[in-house]
């Protein structure tokens, strides 16, 4: 369980990127977190994972005191949280599996790590990690010979082969065409629901969210403006949202958004 008690953030410059998050996400959950840009998504998705601290209030996770964890015990903390990003942060001269292996990297000896020795185990895993996005036909392509979509197919395996319990997503298909966005957004719902990760995607495509997302955060200036489930998000609760500004979704004649 996620839980943000009074949470607030403010960086050097004084600028307020969270004020006053009060939340509970229970295990399981498919929470999409909507916004304008620069409204605080990714900020508080950030803080989950302690790539951006909080100034104030206190944050939770599984009994945890997330800013009490420092050196190993963080690392350790680290291990149960995915991170997906909208750059795939992959290795694209080498080939796919060897790119989900990566995950292992931290648990291993350094001396393996240095010769790229996997045990079977290890290859067997990260198979079925493939396995669970629809990808394991192209193992053993390299990561540069695949379409923006596929590439962040491998970004998802290579979470689930660090075996999460929370995956955290920050725009995970900005880049992608709609056809493809649509896709990897299956992907995460199924994974969800068959693995029962918890889900935060921080999400520009607000009709992507409806349709896939369990439960919507909307956050305005660094505060939640609406949260519950997706059936009850009206275009009143969007007009708030996005405080009268235009409400962004994918484009369904399918023009080009990014890398097909």
């Amino acid at each position: 369980m996620i839980e943000f008690k009074d949470v607030s953030k403010t960086y050097p410059n004084g600028v307020k990127g969270l004020k006053h998050i009060n939340l509970k996400i229970q295990q399981g959950e498919f929470v999409a977190i909507i916004g304008l840009s620069g409204a605080g998504k990714s900020t508080m998705i950030r803080t989950i994972n302690r790539m951006i601290d909080i100034t104030d209030g206190q944050l939770v996770v599984d009994d945890t005191d997330v800013m009490t964890l420092k050196g190993k015990s963080l690392r350790r903390y680290r291990r149960k949280i995915g991170m997906i990003f909208q750059s795939f942060n992959l290795i694209s001269r080498s080939t796919v599996i060897n790119n989900v292996l990566t995950s292992n990297v931290p648990d291993m000896p350094w001396y393996k790590v240095l010769v790229g020795y996997y045990s079977k185990e290890q290859k067997m895993k990260a198979l079925e990690a493939l396995d669970k996005v629809n990808i394991l036909d192209k193992a053993y392509t390299r990561c540069d010979e695949l379409s923006g979509g596929q590439q962040q197919r491998v970004a998802l395996a290579r979470t689930l082969n660090q075996n999460p319990s929370i995956i955290l997503a920050d725009e995970p298909v900005a880049s992608l065409d709609p056809i493809m966005a649509d896709i990897v957004m299956s992907d995460f719902a199924r994974i969800n629901k068959d693995m029962n990760i918890s889900i935060l995607l921080n999400i520009h495509h607000v009709d992507l969210a409806l349709k896939y997302a369990t439960r919507v955060i909307g956050i305005r200036s660094g505060e939640i403006v609406y949260d519950g489930p997706v059936k009850d998000v009206t275009q009143e609760v969007l007009d708030q949202v996005y405080n009268g500004n235009e409400i962004p979704v994918s484009d369904k004649d399918g023009k080009n958004h990014g890398s097909h």
